[in-house]
């Protein structure tokens, strides 16, 4: 019953976050003045005779009050039938698939090496010891802190202009399945996101480090490295999975930006051309497609963090301290 009520409320979610946001973009589309018929005939203007233009009214429904239009928009949805593009006379569908894997690998390549430096940037600063060592720790807390208010659109052109342009190391723009050309969109988009996690994986390890489970581990006889394996690294990454699922949307949301900064072909460049044009099918299907990713990575973090903390299983939620036990406890 757990398993059912946990899949029932995602796929809840995942509902409401697709109804919401092929709403407001409909409506804001709407709103924004922009005529359909535009992109549908070729955009501002083409040569179309009267007859054409009766014609796409017609094959459209753009005659039908905007009420109609709405529920028949959200019809397609809820039956995966996202229509034809208008301005590229192509079913959404093909270009959300041509498109969506593209942007998937460079957002999770980003998360990945996101917390990989945000690991390895809090292991330096908690284990810094000495003079020395308060130096360097400070300067990585003041470098996390420059990092997560670094704009992507900034960094990436300071990467462009040192790395593939200065140096020439690395192509300046990006392919699909090209390995080098995904390098530096990956690290544009992961450095803000590392800055981020590695505060809350630092704050972690801190106060794992200092808890009574890991005290009296190292009591025991355990070694620094199985305290740190079995105890406390379980423990501070729980706050960072926790938050991978929002991580993973941001990182979307930057793609737009970075995508079209290397001039990779993705979901991101895809909305952008087809908001500029005001082509409703493409942008309410590449928006509705991200709303479902999103559900779907953060249903899958919130799984892990389930397993990585059997708190939750028992307490049926998320982990909270027993009113009979207020110390913490080993993970087992």
């Amino acid at each position: 019953m757990a398993v059912l009520r946990f899949a029932l409320g995602a796929l809840g979610r995942a509902l409401l976050v697709v109804w919401v946001t092929a709403t407001v973009v409909f409506l804001s589309l709407r709103a924004g003045g922009r005529d359909p018929l535009e992109a549908i005939l070729g955009g501002p203007g083409s040569q179309a005779g009267p007859d054409a233009v009766a014609a796409a009214v017609a094959e459209y429904g753009l005659d039908q009050p905007l009420v109609l239009q709405y529920l028949d928009q959200l019809r397609r949805v809820a039956t995966l039938d996202l229509g034809t593009s208008f301005s590229r006379r192509v079913p959404v569908a093909d270009l959300l698939r041509d498109s969506l894997p593209t942007t998937a690998v460079l957002a999770t390549a980003a998360l990945v090496l996101a917390w990989l430096l945000a690991l390895a940037v809090a292991l330096v600063a908690v284990h810094a010891r000495g003079p020395v060592g308060r130096i360097v720790a400070a300067a990585l807390r003041g470098l996390e802190v420059v990092a997560t208010v670094t704009p992507h659109f900034w960094l990436g052109a300071m990467l462009i202009a040192v790395v593939a342009a200065g140096l020439g190391w690395l192509p300046a723009t990006s392919t699909p399945g090209s390995l080098p050309g995904l390098v530096l969109p990956t690290i544009t988009l992961a450095v803000p996101l590392a800055g981020f996690l590695g505060q809350l994986m630092r704050d972690g390890l801190e106060e794992a480090g200092a808890a009574p489970f890991a005290t009296s581990s190292r009591a025991r006889g355990a070694s620094p490295a199985r305290v740190f394996a079995r105890h406390t690294l379980r423990h501070a990454s729980l706050p960072v999975v926790a938050l991978s699922g929002w991580a993973f949307g941001s990182l979307l949301s930057g793609a737009v930006v970075v995508e079209l900064l290397f001039g990779r072909p993705g979901l991101g460049r895809l909305l952008v051309d087809a908001t500029l044009v005001g082509d409703v099918p493409v942008v309410i299907g590449a928006v509705a497609a991200v709303a479902v990713l999103y559900v779907v990575i953060v249903t899958a973090t919130d799984a892990l963090e389930k397993v990585l903390d059997p708190r939750t299983r028992r307490a049926g939620g998320r982990s909270a301290p027993s009113p009979a036990a207020p110390e913490p406890v080993a993970l087992s």
